[in-house]
């Protein structure tokens, strides 16, 4: 052996939150945060920060366009952070333009597209469908 001492980091399992109103925005915003502050080694502060506002904006288009209940998962690999959000409706995201005056929203979806490093949309069987963001560790 060449003196090199390999370990094993243990990571946390997923992190689960079902959420089917707004108040379950906020407790999936928690879950984040208490699942990035457990990780270690733990990310870059801004990262754990960008990660927050992708789930905040993933679990709100659930709510609002997406069938009114979710779930949340969040996974943690050496490179990697993934938030998975499923929900009741088969249709993919798709983009609006924003609306500056009615506030009706528009946003998320911009946002969560330039957030991540990778985006994967994969139906679910029979309805529905899983959204997998990730962002560099």
């Amino acid at each position: 052996m060449n003196g090199m001492k390999i370990t094993s980091v243990p990571h946390p399992l997923p992190a689960v939150v079902w959420g089917e109103s707004p108040d379950s925005i906020h407790r999936a915003r928690e879950a984040t945060r208490a699942f990035t502050d457990n990780l270690t080694p733990a990310p870059d502060p801004e990262r754990a920060d960008t990660l927050l506002l992708v789930v905040s904006e993933l679990a709100t288009n659930a709510l609002r366009h997406g069938g009114g209940r979710y779930t949340l998962q969040l996974f943690a690999g050496p490179d990697t952070l993934t938030a998975a959000v499923s929900d009741l409706s088969s249709a993919a995201p798709r983009d609006r333009t924003p609306d500056l005056n009615g506030g009706s929203g528009g946003f998320g979806w911009h946002m969560i597209r330039h957030l991540t490093s990778h985006l994967t949309i994969t139906p679910d069987p029979g309805a529905g469908k899983t959204i997998r963001a990730q962002l560099p560790r």
